[in-house]
């Protein structure tokens, strides 16, 4: 089985997503893909360069950054299921108003044509805020599953919300069985 493991610029939730991204290799042959923050910005939590050096290294290939390279997943049908982790609030937005303009949007739009799973593992600052509307659009939509998630700092930062990435593998399963892991909020 093939999974595609598109990660965005919550560059705070990548020390929790990497090990994820490791342990599903042990049973799935992962494909890496990047949005534009991902694939090029430096942060306080790492460089650019580092995390795609260390993506390919864990999934012994290069990853997807570019919307030419994402749009043949749906017409070649080329993942299983398709897990977005981190997905932050800009592609939560994105996704929730079919807007396919990054090689993430563009890999879960082409994904989506074969009615096959979509993961989401939600962090951002503005879930219960402004990205709670979105949030809501794709809870209602078919193929769409969360990482179940809840609040990560409620008295610091009280519209902000992060998935339990642990849960991934778990939310995966359930999703290819077609039905939503719960409790989803925690």
């Amino acid at each position: 089985m093939t999974v595609g493991f598109a990660m965005c610029g919550s560059f705070c939730t990548y020390a929790r997503v990497f090990p994820v991204m490791e342990a599903l290799t042990a049973e799935y042959n992962v494909v890496p893909i990047f949005s534009p923050a991902a694939w090029s910005t430096d942060s306080r939590f790492g460089t650019a360069r580092e995390n795609v050096r260390r993506a390919s290294e864990i999934c012994g290939r290069d990853p997807l950054y570019t919307i030419a390279q994402a749009e043949p997943i749906g017409p070649k049908k080329l993942l299983d299921a398709l897990i977005v982790a981190p997905c932050t609030g800009n592609t939560l937005a994105k996704l929730a108003h079919s807007i396919a303009d990054t090689a993430v949007t563009m890999a879960v739009k082409s994904h989506l044509r074969n009615g096959r799973p979509v993961v989401v593992a939600v962090s951002t600052n503005d879930a219960l805020a402004g990205a709670a509307e979105n949030i809501g659009r794709l809870l209602a939509r078919k193929h769409y599953f969360f990482v179940p998630f809840g609040q990560d700092d409620p008295m610091r930062k009280p519209t902000s919300l992060v998935a339990d990435f642990s849960k991934i593998p778990e939310t995966l399963t359930a999703a290819m069985e077609d039905r939503q892991l719960q409790p989803i909020l925690l």
